[in-house]
């Protein structure tokens, strides 16, 4: 196998498929990158066997020519080493050359680097995805479905489905939901008419994979291919193939956690009250999710307070924009209604309180298809 490429087009490829290779995997040969060499170009592939991600750089594109001399071929290379020397390579072009030997040249400029390969006949053939329960999205748009869930996937392996998102149609939209059971999150998109029905109801992409995925993603208009089958999930963009595992089990039926009445609506500056729990949750550090208080006031006003016995108080007093219903004393997590408030791309929210001891809801003022839902902290 032998071919000359742009070092800066092998970099970006690289960094995203050593995002699927893991040091701790159980299948050695998995800790290498698999490097295949063709007429149309060369694909990378890195895969910890939960999620596999392949990336193909074209011999040309845009009317560059990124991949050249190329004899056909392939080879598996030592992950932890390939990246680093791909990165220091002196020069704009880097020359890859293997032998019969599994021995590996790679040369750029005066620097040459001798690797030991492995046979790419050993790697594991990985799942091809036979499937027409296929849609696609515009990538900015899973990118925003992703950010807006994702963090509130639990950390805690004892429900492993908590750890996942749980991904289902319904009525023509498309649902993007996440919970750690002490907080939910939830995004939907119109499907529009055109998607034949998918017969998936409901699927668990695992919160790691999705993570990923988001880093991976370059924030543009074209659209990603969605692939599901009974237990995997396909990304696909034009040189992007990113497979992942989905997680076994039902996922709870979130709908009912969501509070039909409402004793108290906030209607608030976002960036303002974002701030402002911010600043009281400086001193309440010692408790793991930093416990705020919100107590509404008279003439529109919101008080944040925060007190740690050893350390001090703070007090702040916020003016909302209206305040309907009923007087409210509620304690909360500050971690919890950051995170929230920083994914609401919006600059007002409403707030919809049930109670001292009921979950509630955020709102984007512009945008019905964000909802955000916390439990609040007993603190007596």
């Amino acid at each position: 196998m032998r071919f000359t490429i742009q070092r800066d087009q092998l970099m970006n490829s690289v960094q995203d498929v050593m995002k699927a290779i893991s040091s701790r995997t159980t299948i050695p040969i998995l800790t290498g990158m698999k490097v295949e060499a063709t007429e149309y170009g060369v694909k990378l592939t890195g895969s910890d066997s939960d999620v596999t991600i392949e990336s193909f750089i074209p011999v040309e594109e845009d009317g560059i020519v990124l991949v050249e001399n190329i004899e056909p071929g392939s080879i598996v290379l030592q992950a932890k080493y390939f990246p680093d020397i791909v990165k220091k390579l002196p020069q704009q072009t880097v020359e890859i050359e293997v032998d019969d030997h599994f021995n590996v040249n790679i040369r750029s400029g005066s620097a040459e680097f001798h690797l030991n390969g492995q046979d790419a006949e050993e790697y594991p053939h990985l799942p091809q995805i036979q499937t027409n329960q296929s849609f696609e999205v515009p990538i900015d748009l899973l990118k925003d479905l992703i950010r807006q869930t994702v963090f509130a996937v639990s950390t805690s392996e004892t429900r492993p489905i908590l750890t996942g998102v749980n991904m289902k149609v319904e009525s023509d939209d498309l649902y993007f939901i996440a919970t750690d059971s002490h907080r939910l999150a939830s995004r939907k998109i119109p499907m529009g008419e055109n998607v034949q029905p998918l017969s998936f109801e409901n699927v668990v992409i695992p919160g790691k994979s999705l993570t990923e995925l988001n880093k991976i993603l370059d924030d543009s208009q074209e659209t990603i291919e969605i692939s599901v089958t009974e237990n995997q999930i396909l990304f696909r963009t034009k040189h992007l193939y990113f497979l992942s595992r989905l997680l076994d089990g039902n996922y709870p039926e979130t709908s009912r956690l969501i509070p039909d009445e409402v004793k108290t609506t906030v209607y608030i500056d976002t960036k303002e009250l974002l701030q402002s729990i911010d600043r009281a949750s400086l001193l309440a550090k010692e408790n793991r999710n930093s416990v705020v208080k919100l107590t509404t006031k008279e003439n529109n006003r919101v008080e944040i307070t925060s007190n740690s016995p050893e350390v001090g108080n703070v007090v702040e007093e916020v003016t909302a924009e209206s305040l309907e219903g009923e007087d409210l004393k509620i304690s909360f997590s500050a971690k919890y209604m950051m995170d929230a408030l920083k994914v609401v791309d919006c600059e007002k929210v409403n707030i919809q309180f049930t109670g001292a001891m009921r979950p509630f809801l955020i709102r984007p003022n512009e945008n019905d298809q964000i909802l955000q839902l916390i439990l609040p902290v007993r603190t007596y």
